[in-house]
């Protein structure tokens, strides 16, 4: 009793079909304007020695923006490659692949995160 546009708008049988795209278009826009942030940020330093870019990144409105940026970069690679995954791999080694593609992209988020809330918050080196 639906009519054409009605079943087309399920999105497909997971009814998820505009939901990654949605996402992946999303996080370009974001990382284009985080990335042209922080050239501009970068290219306003005085100096590109360590402490410089040490006190840069110990203000907040360096650290949470690069934080972003992070988040933003790490989401859009992980789904970029799920889709390369999903498209190329084998069925027997997909699950696999998904599954060390989130742990790889955790464990980068991770590291990146903690650098960079090590040295906003001014730890030691």
């Amino acid at each position: 009793m639906s009519t054409e546009l009605g079943r087309v708008r399920g999105y497909g049988s997971a009814h998820e079909g505009v939901h990654h795209w949605w996402h992946q278009k999303l996080t370009a826009g974001t990382n284009l304007l985080l990335m042209a942030w922080l050239l501009a940020s970068l290219a306003m330093l005085p100096a590109y020695d360590f402490a410089t870019v040490r006190i840069w990144l110990g203000s907040a409105w360096a650290a949470i923006p690069m934080l972003l940026l992070i988040v933003s970069v790490v989401y859009h690679f992980r789904l970029g490659l799920q889709v390369a995954i999903e498209d190329y791999a084998r069925m027997q080694s997909r699950f696999v692949a998904i599954v060390l593609l989130n742990v790889y992209a955790a464990a980068i988020a991770g590291v990146a995160i903690f650098s960079i809330l090590k040295i906003a918050f001014g730890a030691a080196q």
